[in-house]
Parts: structure tokens; C-alpha cells; sequence
């Protein structure tokens, strides 16, 4: 089904871009306006995928997780989102934003308009068909866009965004975050409203509907899980407890593995239809380092959470190209064993030795790539890169009920409720493996699995044994553990919470003067210890994205560039 995407978007909005009017958010005079709502919707939601994932050059998609899996201490990269450098020329941030926002195809490079673009026109002309059903799907996929979007950038636009055709305005204002909360609300309940009305709908989704295959039922209860995420979210700044109780009684949520919003890509080729974060494993240079402190984690080694406790998802997350005893393709930076790597500020003499042949790779889990039973020098044809781009996930939904139940805002036993999450963390492993799996014999993890039982009461002792704080720090922890290859979200939490503990260069604690230490024996093709990694960091963490430089260039109605480290968002107390 997800491949025939391609023959939609193909065909959608051929005729050739105006350009004097480029990157401006607006609308190109040559655009053909009217086209079906299938075609728009599968367009949208493709589009949504594809700004927030991933960057994947060869298929035109820039995303912010490219930038925030580095800002979340998950994949580290030499180029600027190293010690969060990423400004408003970033490649992955004008990408992400010009694809979210665009109203002229010249903007994308291609016939393809943005995803707010296609969505305001699929309102309009739903509306006015009578096909209420699209138009509901609509409300509901942007309301949760233009949150992903204020939770990332803090201000956007959003009143006058995409209003050329409907009311001529061509240089959109920016919205403060706080004012645009309130309106998502009430858009999801326009949405949900908009499934069930007395309409003609006379098209009504199904194939062309890349998430539920027109499923009014699963779009509505993507909706109220959208409203549970986005209470969660102001929770510090409003009081939600009546709100949040209301959708709790209702219990019409995201409920099972299947439900969960997420975008399924392929393993086809031609034309190119996976995971974009595949794009390693057949790119002529790569470019992501699993990080160290992530890894340190999942290892087992770090000093204050889950200490001793290997996490049984390792193989699924990571595969190694070495053996244990191999040598790298050149002098390494961070090792330990098969292991490869370079650290978040790395200023080391190895950092930009090239290890294609050496890094570890993503594994089966973020992006559909090899699962860890073997190791071998791995290429595009060892794996299919079929992993879905998981957005608003039944975990998630469960993860979230535990916050809100251990910061009191939700009555409830917060230990159950992370016991069904970290349950259920294994199973949406379980599932993507079916799914991305081109390897036999790959061991389930949710059903009799020895080691998730271990890992898992070993979790929950600590648990037991901790503060309130330490509580709520390890509900957190196992959130960002089990959501790597989207860190929209994990960058919201942790400036909502304050967890993860992320590695800092500046704390020396974890860099003894300033200086990381590797596993002293992880390299054991040299005699003696590994060195220590220099480290460093010269700029605060960044409370919000930058804007992107393009459309501050062009629009005489936005803001002067911000300083993210001293730019949060409205929520962030």
C-alpha cells in the first residue's frame, strides 16, 4: 500500500513553479489548485513523516530528528548539530521548515507542496465537497504538525499561515506558542466531530490514508491521544487535572501496537521507499555515530541509572560492522570492543578519521537496518530499511499516563503504569522486526524472553528504591529508550522534565578535565589503556530551535533570529 505513494505524489501538482516569489510562504500563480482530496491527504502525510524524521537528501527529505537525535544524546555526527551549533541556515531546519510550510513547489525543489499547504487546501475543498471524513483526518494531522512545531520552535505561524488563496496574506505573522495551544484543543475536537457529521462524503478515505486506511475510529482515538500528549505538555503552566481525568474516563485512545500513528515505509528501491535514516547503509559517505552515552546506557555502564543492567534491546538498536578483535578502518575515537564511535564535542586528533567500514550502524529498531546476530561490513542489501517512522505510539500514551500519575495530576499507581509500558516497549520491537526483518531466527523480546524479565525487575527495584525525583527520572529514561529514531518528542520531554540526564562536556563528573574516558581495555588491537577524549562545550542547551533563516529572510513579518539557549518555550517553567 505505502508504495503507492509515490504514484499519487507523482501525479500531484505537475504543473512547473513561478519562482519569483520564492520561499515565500505562499502561493506559486502557476500551482494547479485543484486537485483530489486522496491525492492531497497521501501527500500530507507523507509530508508530515518526512519533516520530522530523518534527513535523506537523495529523497528530499529533511527532518528534525536530524538535528534533535544529536541534541538528545542518541547519534552523534561531526557536522554542526555537534555541541548544538545547529542555527537557522541548518540544512535539516530550513528542510524540515520550508516542507512543513511551503505553499509554492518551487520551495521543495519539486512538484510536491508542503504539508500544511496540502492540508489547508484538503479543508477547504473537503469542506466544501462535503467529505468531512478527509476533512476531519485534516484538522487532526495538523493540529499535531503545528504542535511538533511549537514544541521544537517555541513561536511559528499559524493564523495567517497558508491564507494567500484564502485571504491574500503573503507574509504570515508568528504566533506565540501560548496562544496557539488553546486553538489545537479545539481543532482536535473540530476533527473528531468532523469523522462522524451527516456529510455526503461522497470520497471517503482508504488506501490513499497512509496511517489507518480510513479508520474514523483510529483517527479519533489518535486525536484524544494527541489532547492527553498535549496536556502532559502545559501541565507545569496550566492545571489539567479535570481535562486530562475527563479523557481518561472516556478510555478512547490509542489502545494496542497497531493503533499507534506512525508512518510505514517499504523496502522498495525503485523508487526509494524506506526509512529515511536508512540512508547510511547505502550512502557513498555516512555520517551517524551511535552516541556513547546512549550506548553507555543501554551497556549497563553508566553510574546513576540502570547501573549493571544491560538492556536486552541493544541488538536490535545497534549493529556492529567489527569483531571484538578487528581492526577499525583507522585509528578510532571512542571503542569498546565492536563498538564504535565518537562522543557528543569530541575535539579529539580521531574524530574525523573516516570509519565507514568500522562505526557502529543504526540497527533493526530506528530505521530498519541489520539486526545484531552476525557482524560483517554491512550495505543496503543486509537489510530493508522497512522500520516505521513511530510518531504518537501506545507507549508513548502509556508513558505519559506515568508521568502524569507520578507528578500527581493523574490518580493512579504510577508503577503500573510503567510496567505496562516498558511491556509494551518490547513489544513495538517485536512488531517492527516483523515488519523491517530480512534476517531468520531473530529472538522475540515480549514473550518468555529471559533477559527483558531481568532487565525489567532489575528496572523496577531501582525504581522502588528511589526518590520521587528518581522516579520520574527512570519513567523518562526507559520513554527515551524506547522511542529512538524520533526525537521530536524526547527533546519536549526533557526540557518539560529535565530527564534524561544527557552527557555534558562541562560537568566534570562525566569529563574529568574535560576529557571523556572510553572503556579503558575497549580496543584491544593496542597495548595498554585508551585515551581520554577531549571534549567540549561553549554554548548553553538550546531551550528552542532556531527559525529557519530562509523564511526570516523573506518574511518582513517575522521576528529577528533568536538565541536558543535563552528562547523557551511558553510551556518550559
Amino acid at each position: 500500500m505505502k508504495r503507492s505513494i509515490y504514484m499519487f505524489l507523482g501525479m500531484l501538482l505537475l504543473l512547473p513553479a513561478c519562482t519569483k516569489d520564492f520561499l515565500d510562504i505562499n502561493t506559486d500563480p502557476n500551482y494547479a489548485s485543484k486537485t483530489s482530496e486522496n491525492r492531497l491527504l497521501t501527500a500530507a502525510e507523507q509530508g508530515l513523516s518526512y519533516s520530522l524524521g530523518f534527513t535523506n537528501d537523495n529523497r528530499g527529505a529533511r527532518g528534525l530528528t536530524e538535528v534533535l537525535s544529536v541534541y538528545m544524546h542518541q547519534v552523534c555526527v561531526r557536522e554542526s548539530p555537534d555541541q548544538y551549533g545547529a542555527d537557522g541556515n541548518d540544512i535539516n531546519i530550513t528542510g524540515s521548515w520550508t516542507d512543513m510550510y511551503s505553499s509554492s513547489p518551487a520551495q521543495v525543489g519539486s512538484d510536491i507542496l508542503g504539508t500544511l499547504q496540502n492540508i489547508e487546501t484538503l479543508i477547504s475543498q473537503g469542506t466544501t465537497n462535503g467529505n468531512l471524513v478527509y476533512v476531519g483526518i485534516a484538522k487532526i494531522i495538523k493540529a499535531y504538525a503545528i504542535s511538533q512545531f511549537v514544541d521544537a520552535f517555541a513561536d511559528v505561524p499559524y493564523s495567517e499561515a497558508n491564507k494567500f488563496l484564502s485571504a491574500g496574506i503573503r507574509y504570515p505573522k508568528y504566533d506565540k506558542g501560548a496562544e496557539i495551544y488553546p486553538q489545537l484543543f479545539a481543532l482536535l475536537d473540530e476533527g473528531i466531530a468532523n469523522l462522524s457529521a451527516d456529510a455526503p462524503n461522497t470520497l471517503v478515505p482508504a488506501g490513499d490514508d497512509l496511517y489507518y486506511n480510513g479508520s474514523t475510529a483510529r483517527w479519533a482515538n489518535l486525536a484524544r491521544t494527541i489532547k492527553l500528549k498535549l496536556y502532559n505538555q502545559v501541565r507545569l503552566v496550566q492545571n489539567v487535572s479535570s481535562q486530562v481525568a475527563a479523557l481518561e474516563a472516556e478510555n478512547k485512545m490509542i489502545g494496542a501496537t497497531g493503533e499507534s500513528f506512525m508512518f510505514t515505509y517499504g523496502r522498495g528501491t525503485t523508487p526509494d521507499d524506506r526509512n529515511p535514516g536508512f540512508n547510511d547503509y547505502f550512502a557513498s559517505q555516512r555520517s551517524h555515530y551511535m552516541s556513547p552515552w546512549f550506548y553507555e546506557i543501554l551497556k549497563g555502564y553508566n553510574k546513576t541509572i540502570f547501573t549493571g543492567n544491560p538492556d536486552p534491546r541493544l541488538p536490535y538498536y545497534f549493529y556492529d560492522q567489527l569483531l571484538f578483535d578487528e581492526e577499525a578502518q583507522n585509528s578510532t575515537d571512542y571503542r569498546d570492543s565492536s563498538f564504535v564511535a565518537i562522543p557528543f564535542g569530541s575535539v579529539s586528533v580521531n574524530r574525523d578519521f573516516l570509519q565507514d567500514e568500522s562505526m557502529t550502524m543504526f540497527g533493526i529498531y530506528p530505521v530498519g537496518g541489520r539486526y545484531q546476530s552476525d557482524t560483517a561490513f554491512v550495505d543496503a542489501s543486509l537489510a530493508t530499511g522497512a522500520a516505521p517512522f513511530r510518531m504518537l505510539t501506545y507507549a508513548d500514551r502509556l508513558y505519559i499516563e506515568a508521568e502524569l500519575m507520578i507528578s500527581g495530576v493523574l490518580p493512579g499507581d504510577a508503577r503500573a503504569k510503567l510496567v505496562a509500558a516498558m511491556a509494551e516497549s518490547f513489544v513495538q520491537v517485536d512488531f517492527v522486526v516483523a515488519l523491517a526483518s530480512k534476517q531468520s531466527g531473530i529472538p522475540l523480546l515480549a514473550t518468555g524472553n529471559t533477559a527483558v524479565e531481568e532487565y525489567t525487575a532489575k528496572v523496577l527495584a531501582a525504581y522502588d528504591n528511589g526518590t520521587t525525583a528518581k522516579k520520574l527520572e527512570i519513567i523518562m529514561t526507559q520513554k527515551w529508550i524506547q522511542s529512538f529514531g524520533n526525537s521530536v518528542d524526547q527533546y519536549a520531554d526533557y526540557r518539560r522534565t529535565g530527564y534524561p540526564i544527557l552527557f555534558d562536556p562541562n560537568n566534570r563528573t562525566m569529563a574529568p578535565n574535560g576529557k571523556l574516558q572510553p572503556p579503558l581495555k575497549g580496543d584491544p588491537t593496542i597495548a595498554g589503556n585508551q585515551a581520554a577524549i577531549p571534549v567540549q562545550l561553549s554554548v548553553g542547551y538550546p531551550l528552542s530551535l532556531p527559525w529557519s533563516a530562509l523564511d526570516l529572510n523573506v518574511n518582513k513579518n517575522a521576528p529577528a533570529q533568536k538565541l536558543p539557549a535563552s528562547y523557551p518555550v511558553f510551556w518550559d517553567k
